[in-house]
């Protein structure tokens, strides 16, 4: 069998190939497999109790039940999905959107795909543009994304170290503004891996490069602002009529659902939906079918501020006192947690690779991610890149601390070969 040189590209092993087969087969090889790998959200009951309830409800209503299970939606999505979407909006921010800035996808992977190659790749006048990423690491999924070669190019953070074994990632804006033929900006808010949350000051700053070179600027929402919310610290939800937001229903506790949604102005939004016909039809029903309520009454808000934010948020610092306590006095950073559902460790000098890290825990029953996959488009030599992992602090607490515990071990080891 002969394939082309998308089947090459598509068909072959990947960082988030990788990430993904773990998570499908290390619960079938070792049962008690503690994951911190993968980005599942955490189970929260009372938010799946508002999950259920609704879904009873349209399951007793036939005709909500023949909308769900039986009726291809227009590939831009449910449009009473979309007005509510939009109406829920601008009564928060004054955006002024309508049911033509949104468009709905069959999660936020399959968004990006489109997106990332209308704006970037081979041009009609023969010319490379890459999508550009200001703060790597960035999302492993974005990677291997593109349809042409060296699609991404990124831009090398600056470190802060605060103290207390933390640090913090900040975009570099003078060595961003080198950056040449790019055809969009993309930010992930908060940042998946690191947590990061950029802020206000650095989005107003991106959102001014990318107006002076006339090419949008991609927020990546997945975790953010407004809805699921998974943030720590104070920054305001940014979008305009050359920005364009993603958001997701899975971290909200509906990741099975692959509900992606794109806000952008109406000319974005009209391509966006054409490509998207092409490439699904349709989009699936599940999602906007469960999440309609939620917007319409503003729930959506107070899911996020009373029950899912507290809850990562206590995550987060349990994690982080877990770790200090095993690590101890060993060369360590934890990028300070702003947000997301992980933790990204720095273990400078470590003589190791996090490839090898990651492959030792594995035998040990520890599943994480090794961070030389997250620095996407960033080439250089840096040996920053090897001495990183990513370990989500979303699965049960005792499980997360005894795979604090194990990693530490593991972690000390390596040391101690010096």
């Amino acid at each position: 069998m002969k394939l082309s040189a998308f089947g090459e590209k598509f068909a072959g092993n990947s960082g988030i190939v990788e990430l993904m087969d773990d998570l499908g087969s290390a619960l079938r090889d070792n049962p008690d497999m503690i994951f911190m790998g993968g980005g599942n959200p955490g189970r929260l009951p009372v938010v799946e109790a508002v999950f259920r309830q609704r879904l009873e409800a349209i399951l007793a209503d036939p005709a909500q039940r023949h909308s769900l299970f039986g009726v291809y939606q227009s590939p831009q999505g449910d449009r009473d999905f979309r007005n509510q979407l939009a109406g829920f909006l601008n009564r928060q921010f004054g955006w002024g959107l309508g049911a033509e800035n949104i468009a709905v996808s069959n999660g936020s992977q399959s968004a990006f795909f489109i997106l990332y190659n209308m704006f970037a790749g081979l041009m009609p006048d023969e010319e490379p543009r890459t999508i550009h990423l200001p703060l790597a690491p960035e999302y492993i999924g974005y990677g291997d994304i593109g349809l042409s070669a060296d699609f991404f190019t990124a831009t090398r953070p600056s470190i802060e170290l605060l103290g207390d074994h933390l640090f913090k990632y900040h975009v570099d804006f003078s060595h961003l503004a080198d950056a040449k033929n790019i055809g969009a900006l993309c930010v992930s808010r908060p940042t998946n891996p690191t947590g990061n949350v950029l802020t206000d000051e650095e989005m107003s700053h991106l959102d001014a490069i990318a107006r002076a070179r006339h090419i949008p600027l991609i927020v990546d929402g997945a975790y953010g602002l407004p809805f699921p919310n998974i943030v720590f610290t104070e920054a305001t939800p940014h979008w305009n009529d050359n920005t364009i937001l993603t958001l997701s229903l899975s971290k909200l506790g509906l990741p099975g659902a692959r509900t992606g949604i794109v806000v952008a102005r109406e000319d974005i939004i009209r391509a966006f939906t054409n490509a998207n016909t092409i490439v699904n039809l349709a989009c699936g029903n599940m999602g906007p079918a469960l999440a309609r309520a939620l917007f319409d009454s503003g729930e959506i808000l107070s899911l996020g501020r009373d029950h899912i934010e507290p809850w990562y948020r206590e995550r987060s610092q349990l994690a982080v006192r877990w770790f200090r306590e095993q690590l101890g006095d060993l060369p360590y950073h934890i990028h300070r947690p702003e947000g997301a559902i992980f933790l990204w460790l720095w273990f400078e000098g470590m003589p190791i690779t996090s490839q090898e890290l990651y492959q030792r825990l594995k035998q040990r029953g520890v599943l994480v991610v090794p961070g030389h996959n997250f620095f996407v488009g960033l080439n250089e030599e840096w040996p920053h890149r090897n001495e990183c992992i990513r370990v989500s602090y979303a699965s049960d607490a005792d499980a997360v601390k005894r795979g604090v515990a194990i990693i530490a071990e593991e972690v000390a080891k390596a040391y101690a070969a010096l």
